[in-house]
């Protein structure tokens, strides 16, 4: 290495220490993620594993102060927001962009300044990844500044200086490790589950040396010839066990975190917002939206006065009243059929179990001239098989009809994008936005597809 890791470390530690001051919700996260130099031969710039934070010393080295903060930030909020277990089924490479999309515009609203060719997108700005994962086109190869080393491929991009070699074989044999690996307090073990110089034999030649559990800094000064290494080998990917318990220390430092900003008065609303949401449980929109339809029904037991022929005994009957909920869709043509399908699906079994009588009405910038369809209780709730559709959206001409038939349901779901015009007064009736995308809406409860 060419850069002076003692001047890199000083750079790094003062970097640290100005977060704290200045960003305390941000400082505690960084606090918590032990820094180590790597091997420029797979991190170009900077990356991490939910372990540590991984750097290139030439790259740090060529950053201000103020971008050296934005990049341990920007580290440090991929593991306190758990992207690191949140990628289930979607394609890395997309999910690694959606994540530093929805990191990057949170550090900038923040005041921190971004290094150079860093992916900032405001539009995201308070979006988690899995809102914006969709909204990425599945053909951009555009590269993160940063590298994510969760997964069994470590093939996350790397920032301006190109994407991380491919390494099959290597990928193999990490693979094959991962399983085997148990999790440590990593307050105590900084250097995760195995110890590197075990590891070297396998790394191809890529100069580990060994590091020890958790020693002070001088105890880990190395000596001359270490210096002149390569730094740190590419690190194993977690295992499933190690997954799940970096998830809930990361949780539980993300909420004490939070707290102590929000106590100091030190952090903005647009962070403060995304950890609320974050630290709130996380459901399924199809369960949210159970909550809210099976709360309009009204089932209950009447003690009313029963006929003479029925007995002198006054018991408690169980009477059951029709629930009146209308299903509006925005057909403008940003709503596919497959996510039309399964949306009317889930309200159709909604329906069967609440005695809801359902109209259905579709509307772009003006209703279907079929709408509208009655579904009585004991129908079934399915889709018309022909809905006009395609133009602009406005969603006032849905209202509009309601009360020029004098209307008041019970319940109105509203399935869109949430990109059109909306009435400019709250009905005095319950709304519900099912919303595709990461628009707003102005009143009703928002509730979110993806």
């Amino acid at each position: 290495m060419t850069a002076d890791l003692d001047a890199i470390e000083t750079k790094l530690t003062a970097a640290r220490a100005k977060l704290i001051l200045d960003k305390p919700f941000l400082g505690a996260l960084v606090l918590r993620l032990p820094i180590a130099a790597a091997d420029p031969n797979w991190c170009p710039t900077t990356a991490t594993d939910a372990r540590k934070f991984y750097y290139n010393p030439q790259y740090i080295d060529a950053l201000s102060m103020a971008q050296t903060q934005f990049m341990l930030a920007h580290e440090a909020l991929h593991c306190a927001l758990s992207h690191f277990a949140r990628r289930q089924h979607r394609v890395q490479h997309r999910w690694d962009l959606a994540c530093d999309y929805a990191i990057n515009p949170l550090l900038l609203d923040d005041g921190l300044t971004p290094p150079p060719n860093c992916q900032v997108m405001p539009d995201y700005l308070g979006m988690t990844a899995e809102e914006i994962y969709p909204l990425i086109d599945e053909n951009d190869d555009s590269d993160t500044i940063d590298q994510h080393l969760f997964d069994q491929d470590n093939q996350s991009g790397g920032g301006q200086q190109g994407k991380a070699p491919d390494r099959p074989d290597n990928a193999q044999q990490q693979s094959g490790r991962g399983d085997d690996n148990t999790q440590r307090d990593d307050d105590r073990d900084q250097h995760g589950d195995k110890p590197l110089d075990q590891q070297s034999d396998q790394r191809n030649g890529e100069g580990a040396r060994p590091m020890e559990a958790e020693t002070s800094r001088a105890e880990q000064a190395p000596h001359d010839d270490d210096r002149e290494g390569r730094g740190e080998p590419t690190p194993p990917p977690l295992s499933n066990e190690e997954r799940q318990t970096l998830e809930v220390q990361w949780q539980q430092r993300l909420a004490g975190a939070a707290q102590q900003a929000m106590q100091a008065g030190k952090m903005g609303g647009s962070m403060a917002r995304l950890v609320d949401h974050l630290l709130q449980p996380r459901l399924p929109w199809r369960m949210l939206l159970a909550r809210y339809m099976t709360a309009m029904a009204r089932d209950d037991f009447s003690y009313m006065r029963p006929s003479r022929r029925e007995g002198d005994a006054i018991l408690p009957s169980l009477k059951s009243a029709q629930v009146e909920i209308v299903v509006a869709i925005d057909t403008s043509g940003s709503i596919r059929e497959n996510e039309l399908d399964e949306f009317l699906s889930e309200v159709s079994a909604l329906k069967g179990q609440m005695r809801a009588r359902v109209t259905l009405l579709a509307c772009d910038s003006s209703l279907s001239e079929d709408a509208p369809w009655v579904f009585e209780p004991w129908e079934e709730f399915r889709c018309p098989t022909r809905i006009q559709g395609g133009g602009g959206t406005d969603f006032r001409p849905v209202f509009e009809w309601l009360d020029q038939q004098g209307q008041r349901p019970e319940l109105v779901v509203y399935f869109t994008d949430a990109q059109g015009r909306f009435p400019q007064y709250e009905p005095n009736y319950a709304v519900i936005w099912l919303v595709k995308g990461k628009e707003s809406v102005p009143w009703g409860q928002r509730i979110q597809l993806n």
